[in-house]
């Protein structure tokens, strides 16, 4: 059913590695001069990835494709930055995604059945004015739709009938294209083969990672000014001056914007002091993860409002907040604004 050009595509399905095993190739062999190719192609694909947020479609040799999936997976298994593997995972998903939105239904199907274990099916229906190429099982069909955030997709808006959902062809593919990205994390996860003389390689992933594309926090002023802070941070920082509950991404959220806009690790540390469950020495520890001083070196950025959205965090939006995407640049234009209020009072 699948051709090596398929397996070019879909590197995540069985006969890739069923094609893989029988190359006999050994895994200490990489590091030879004769896969030096297909190392090089595996550290393109997480560069694309972390840089670009898609992975290229073209490829000169079928061969040097397939194998440099597995080859990208074992790097990654090396990293500890989980980020950098989920933007990796999404990456490969949503390169998939443009295959298979053009590729014959024999063949979506055939993917959905062998590599996932779908229960899914032809079915060829009009149902209120609306054509369904396809019936999931709504084990399937939940386990892949709840991690997408629009309303259509809640099986309570769904045509179910003895256990089957009915979707299109679009809707199959985008239902693919998350179980997909599952697969690969877990891939990335579950690896237990070991490498050597890749430091290099590994090094470079970790600095690729410094280019993700979040809102650079190099041109903000060095003022501090609460009344400046996203609605959304205010909330998290309230809270947790006045001893109440935050949960990790609200910790981390406010850590990393603190950092960001110029607060040092010790002046975030002293605000988690009121927090009822407060280790200082985990405390600074995490924080100065977060800020780059330990582990992969990394400063992070604090979450995108689409995120934050995605965990309930985006609350009481203004005016300001409909015209930005990031927690950065909403304290930026609001410190631009205060400090003309504050021009005008003095002249």
């Amino acid at each position: 059913m699948l051709t090596t050009i398929d397996l070019a595509k879909y590197p995540f399905v069985k006969e890739a590695a069923e094609y893989i095993k029988s190359l006999g190739l050994k895994i200490d062999e990489l590091t030879s001069a004769e896969f030096t190719e297909i190392v090089n192609r595996a550290e393109e694909r997480i560069k694309e990835a972390l840089i670009n947020t898609k992975i290229s479609k073209d490829w000169l040799r079928n061969d040097i494709e397939i194998l440099s999936f597995p080859t990208a997976i074992l790097l990654l298994n090396k990293i500890k930055d989980e980020k950098i593997k989920r933007r990796y995972a999404l990456s490969e998903a949503k390169r998939a995604y443009e295959f298979l939105i053009n590729e014959e239904n024999e063949k979506i199907l055939y993917i959905a059945k062998e590599t996932f274990n779908w229960k899914i099916d032809f079915a060829n229906i009009t149902i209120n004015n609306k054509f369904f190429i396809f019936k999931i099982h709504f084990l399937n069909y939940l386990r892949n739709a709840v991690k997408i955030k629009d309303a259509k997709w809640k099986l309570t808006n769904r045509i179910l009938r003895e256990g089957y959902v009915y979707i299109t062809k679009e809707e199959a593919v985008r239902l693919l294209e998350e179980e997909i990205q599952r697969k690969i994390l877990a891939k990335i996860e579950d690896s237990k083969i070991e490498i050597k003389n890749f430091e290099e390689q590994i090094k470079r992933i970790i600095g690729y990672s410094n280019k993700l594309s979040f809102a650079s926090s190099t041109d903000l002023p060095k003022t501090i000014v609460f009344s400046a802070f996203p609605p959304c941070i205010k909330k998290i920082y309230e809270s947790i001056k006045s001893g109440g509950h935050a949960s990790h991404i609200e910790r981390f959220t406010l850590t990393a914007f603190l950092l960001n806009i110029g607060l040092k690790p010790e002046e975030v540390t002293q605000i988690f002091r009121e927090v009822s469950d407060f280790d200082e020495e985990k405390t600074r520890y995490q924080i100065e993860h977060i800020a780059g001083a330990r582990g992969s070196g990394i400063k992070y950025a604090p979450p995108k409002c689409s995120t934050l959205k995605t965990y309930g965090l985006c609350i009481n939006q203004d005016e300001l907040c409909n015209k930005i995407m990031h927690p950065l640049t909403y304290y930026k234009k609001a410190l631009k604004l205060w400090r003309k209020k504050v021009d005008r009072r003095l002249h």
